[in-house]
């Protein structure tokens, strides 16, 4: 039997402040979501000025990120080379840049997801969060 590491609460919290404090340097309103490896939501904050939509966002990336183990824009830059039939994939909803998986000895242990400015910035709040995990 083998063992794996998953996110505790304390990890959470940090990934979430960090991602907070990224956020707030930049002054992008934003939703931030964190989920663990199962797709499963550990997190959700809609920050002054996200748009309402983007808490519906950011947890569909970080859930798209955990369960397919890389990040959302590999399926985004799919369906941009013409693979439309991808948007037909089960329990994919957020297939768009700002969703990055949190890895940990090559294995998914959770995800972030960031919704509410640029993708690329999305994705710079959620890599900024999941730095703060030092791994």
């Amino acid at each position: 039997m083998k063992s794996k590491d998953q996110l505790e609460a304390a990890d959470v919290k940090a990934i979430a402040a960090a991602a907070e404090a990224e956020a707030q340097k930049n002054n992008w309103p934003v939703t931030i979501a964190i989920v663990d490896d199962g797709g499963h939501l550990l997190w959700l904050q809609r920050m002054d000025g996200a748009a309402a939509i983007s808490a519906h966002i950011a947890p569909a990336k970080a859930h798209t990120a955990a369960l397919g183990r890389r990040e959302s824009k590999i399926y985004e830059d799919v369906i941009n080379q013409g693979r439309m039939s991808f948007l037909s994939a089960p329990l994919l909803q957020g297939m768009l840049e700002g969703g990055v998986p949190i890895m940990k000895n090559g294995q998914c242990i959770g995800a972030v997801g960031v919704s509410g400015v640029k993708s690329t910035e999305d994705a710079q709040i959620a890599r900024a969060g999941i730095a703060a995990l030092g791994l």
